[in-house]
This record gives C-alpha cells, structure tokens and sequence, in this order.
C-alpha cells in the first residue's frame, strides 16, 4: 500500500505469514512483515484487538518490531501466550495498516507414548487395532510400520 506521497509508505515485507509453530525447548522470534517510510511504528496485538504487553522471561516485543517468544518448560504452557492468534501493526504519517493473523503455536518437548488400544474379538472373525497417540502430538506424528515383538507386520 503506498501513498500519494511518494517520500512516505506503507508496505508490507512477507505477507504470506500465516503460522508459527515453534518447540517450547527453542521459542521464537517472529517479525512483524510490515515496513515504510518514514520509519514506522510497529505493534503487535492479540487477534482480539488487546495490545499485547511483555511478560518478562516470556514474551517480549523488541524495538524493531520482532515478538519474541521465550522457550519454557511444559508446566508454564499458557493458550494465552502459546497458543493463540496475533497481528502486528506498522504506522507513520502515511497512516497504518495491519497484517493478517498470523497463529503462533508451541508444541510442548516432553515424553509420550503411543500405544495400541486394547480389542476383543472372537477366534475366527475380524479384529481392528487403533493406534493411541496423545492429542498433543498428534498432529506431527504419523503411523509409518505396525511391529509385533519387534517383527515388523506387512499392511
């Protein structure tokens, strides 16, 4: 987006940004994809339209517009903060725009098992096996190979 003005503007860098997920062992670092010139004013909110606010060791918005998020242990997990839905936005004198929701998503770095759900079934007939993997991880886990007594079994 540009002004008349061809000495001020507003753009925007990356506009594809659309999720961030992120280890809670690494955080983040996620840049606002908006710049112009005269420099311009970059803030972040959550989708709800609050400003965000630093939360010292856990979130942090630097200078240049950057929203840091910290790593942190499984116990300090907050939707709030780990799980939610941001926007940035970028002003000067040209006036302000505003990115699109960008999601941002920690994935929590701690043990799990996957187990096989437990099945009943008469000799002779039919039996199907679930694998059981925990709804927090899930959604980066996929069933590659079945194995019983560590003999792989063909599908």
């Amino acid at each position: 987006v540009f002004s008349e003005d061809l000495h001020a503007s507003l753009y925007f860098v990356n506009a594809s940004l659309q999720e961030v997920v992120f280890a809670s062992t690494t955080g983040t670092l996620v840049p606002c994809p908006a710049a112009g010139i005269p420099p311009v004013t970059l803030r972040w909110y959550l989708a709800t339209g609050e400003e965000i606010y630093d939360v010292p060791g856990i979130r942090h918005v630097h200078p240049n517009g950057t929203l840091q998020i910290f790593p942190f242990p499984p116990s300090s997990f907050n939707n709030l903060i780990h799980d939610n839905t941001y926007y940035c936005t970028a002003e000067n004198p040209s006036g302000k725009i505003r990115s699109q929701d960008v999601h941002i998503k920690a994935v929590l770095r701690e043990p799990y098992t996957v187990r096989v759900e437990d099945q009943k079934a008469m000799r002779g007939n039919v039996a199907v096996f679930k694998c059981i993997i925990p709804s927090s991880v899930e959604a980066y886990i996929s069933v590659s190979s079945w194995e019983k007594d560590t003999v792989s079994l063909d599908s």
